[in-house]
């Protein structure tokens, strides 16, 4: 990528809203700012209305949204005609603006494939919704812009694209100087703050660890505690005579694109956005400390105790709640109860319907472990109970992530419900090792401990096959994390009966 390339493009888009199902968006305004990454400085401008191929789609309620009206845009250029600006302002850069990966990404694509031309691609993506709600928290209420102006008092959002875009960086400038001040301050500023639960920290034990399973370059330096390190060393220099600079960048959240032969000046971390489905693992830091994982239930000469983990049917429904607990420096985190015990499960004979998921890795590049089993209707009961609270408490709180259910009712196996159990891993020494405990019960009834010498998740596989029965002892965790949220079931121990 040459050094052209290097500026970072922040736009937005302003468009028509859709008045019935079926009906899609029209872009009627498109604003772009290029940015110098190494100031944060405007380099370059570019603002345009946009004349939809259908005037009738600039419905009373489009007006009130954005106030661009069908006499405003009739003598502008249609996309057709801008297309070409358009592309070569964001082809081969970093793209920023506030929820773009949601929304105004998904309308430019949809722009030039509507023309019939290959739409631009980014190097990356950068979305301050996500990046703020991760390290601003939810102080400023539902983090949308227009209440984030509000709370710096920048005044009111016009929903017109440059004027966004400004106010964007803007506030992007004012977080940073906060955080800065919190950091620099922390007796002052981080004991009396509020952090919100959705608010993502490193784990203690790993502090080379990201929370979202990204991969990171090896020779990265750690360096404050409220940011991950994101930069590359060619950057450091510039970053460390800049530091708001250096709270910016270093919280962004990075989609890179394959390297191409020159190394960019502007050289960030990599970081995968993974899409949802039933065969997909949540990334969230695991966080689980030596108390948590000595509490797990032991068994011996086929003998199981208990040891706090409930079986469905022992679970009284109306006694199931959640509430916040301290979590890590400041934040905070949803934890399930259950007649004011933290409520953890213990389930038999589990069939596993899709074995070993190795299609994520975590930031050491191991794979992240889950396999699907079919659920119960008593387990499913209890689960749905747990869904209902956690999420009534975190839509309370403020968030506006995307509730998860963590039971799977897919079209067509509606009767069928499935929930996904994780295998996490930890570190020993310099070795990974599996985090939960793992038994195999031989057809005697004899129960045996597996021992693995290292770690080898192809081997791990063939203990999960289709079909295979599982007892399993797991924890709820309720996650919050880049505007999805949900319950998370991590297996404690795992007893697989042998076939």
């Amino acid at each position: 990528m040459s050094e052209a390339r290097s500026e970072i493009a922040f736009f937005d888009v302003e468009t028509t809203v859709p008045t019935r199902t079926g009906q899609g968006f029209a872009l009627l305004e498109f604003g772009a700012i290029l940015v110098c990454p190494r100031k944060l400085e405007e380099l370059e401008h570019y603002s345009t209305l946009i004349r939809p191929s259908n005037l009738s789609l600039i419905s009373s309620l489009s007006v009130r949204c954005n106030g661009i009206t069908r006499d405003a845009v009739i003598s502008a250029p249609t996309f057709r005609e801008l297309a070409a600006r358009v592309y070569d302002i964001l082809h081969g850069r970093i793209w920023a603006g506030h929820n773009i990966l949601r929304f105004d990404c998904a309308r430019i694509r949809e722009a030039f494939a509507e023309i019939g031309q290959p739409a631009p691609e980014p190097k990356g993506t950068i979305d301050s919704l996500a990046v703020l709600t991760q390290r601003f928290g939810r102080r400023a209420g539902d983090m949308k812009l227009a209440t984030l102006a509000t709370y710096f008092g920048l005044g009111q959002q016009s929903h017109r694209s440059l004027d966004d875009v400004r106010m964007n960086l803007e506030v992007l400038k004012y977080c940073a100087t906060v955080l800065f001040l919190e950091s620099s301050l922390p007796d002052i500023f981080t004991a009396n703050s509020w952090v919100s639960p959705n608010a993502t920290t490193r784990s203690r034990r790993n502090s080379n660890s990201t929370p979202d399973g990204m991969i990171l370059d090896k020779n990265i330096a750690s360096s404050s505690r409220l940011r991950n390190d994101m930069l590359s060393p060619a950057n450091q220099k510039t970053e460390e005579n800049h530091p708001i600079l250096s709270l910016v960048t270093r919280s962004i959240a990075v989609e890179i694109k394959p390297n191409t032969s020159e190394r960019d000046p502007f050289d960030m971390a990599l970081l995968r956005t993974e899409s949802e489905s039933l065969e997909t693992d949540i990334s969230i830091e695991e966080t689980l400390d030596s108390s948590e994982m000595s509490s797990t239930a032991s068994v011996s000469e086929g003998r199981t105790d208990l040891g706090g983990f409930l079986e469905p049917y022992e679970v009284f429904v109306p006694a199931i709640n959640a509430s916040f607990v301290p979590f890590y420096r400041g934040s905070q985190r949803i934890q399930l109860l259950h007649e004011g015990v933290i409520l953890q499960l213990y389930c038999t004979n589990l069939k596993v319907r899709f074995g070993l998921s190795t299609k994520f890795v975590d930031h050491a590049g191991r794979p992240r472990l889950s396999f699907v089993v079919n659920a119960s209707k008593s387990l499913c009961k209890v689960l749905d109970a747990c869904d209902v609270v956690a999420q009534k408490l975190s839509s309370d709180s403020g968030s506006s992530s995307e509730w998860r259910p963590v039971v799977t009712r897919k079209d067509g196996f509606v009767n069928y419900p499935t929930v996904r159990l994780n295998i996490p891993t930890a570190m020993s020494g310099d070795t990974a090792v599996y985090a939960t405990e793992m038994y195999q019960k031989e057809s005697s009834g004899s129960v045996q401990r597996l021992v693995f010498s290292q770690f080898d998740a192809e081997e791990l596989g063939t203990l999960f096959t289709p079909g295979t029965l599982v007892d399993a002892f797991f924890s709820l965790d309720p996650y919050d994390y880049r505007q999805n949220a949900g319950i998370r079931l991590v297996a404690k121990k795992l007893i697989i009966h042998s076939n």
